[in-house]
């Protein structure tokens, strides 16, 4: 097994926006969420520590499996190498993506599914 696949991942969480590296990402076990798996966190030869990587590392520390809700979900990528992990302020100021939901709420009532208006 010569290349594993790798994932970028990013994400809004809290107001932020988390970039990280993955080696597995699923639709998951919970209706609603993306799972991934095997968190990849600088592995660089380097000498320099990032601070912002090195947070996000702490965060994410002894973690297995992360549950993302998929309208968290901004982007998935499969990339051929790794990147710098990390979380950034979500650009923008003052406008906000407003709260959908995936599927409408009850099933039942009108019989027919539609608005209920007319007849």
């Amino acid at each position: 097994m010569a290349n594993r696949q790798m994932y970028r991942v990013i994400f809004i969480n809290q107001g932020k926006v988390y970039e990280v590296y993955a080696r597995s990402i699923s639709q998951g076990a919970m209706f609603g969420f993306v799972e991934i798996e095997e968190l990849v966190f600088g592995a660089r030869s380097s000498v320099v520590v990032d601070p912002a990587e090195e947070r996000i590392k702490a965060e994410f520390e002894g973690v297995k499996r992360s549950y993302l809700p998929m309208h968290s979900i901004i982007r998935i990528d499969e990339v051929d190498k790794q990147g710098v992990s990390k979380i950034s302020g979500a650009e923008g100021g003052n406008v906000a993506q407003f709260p959908v939901q995936m599927y409408p709420p009850g099933g039942g009532g009108s019989g027919g599914g539609g608005s209920g208006a007319g007849g």
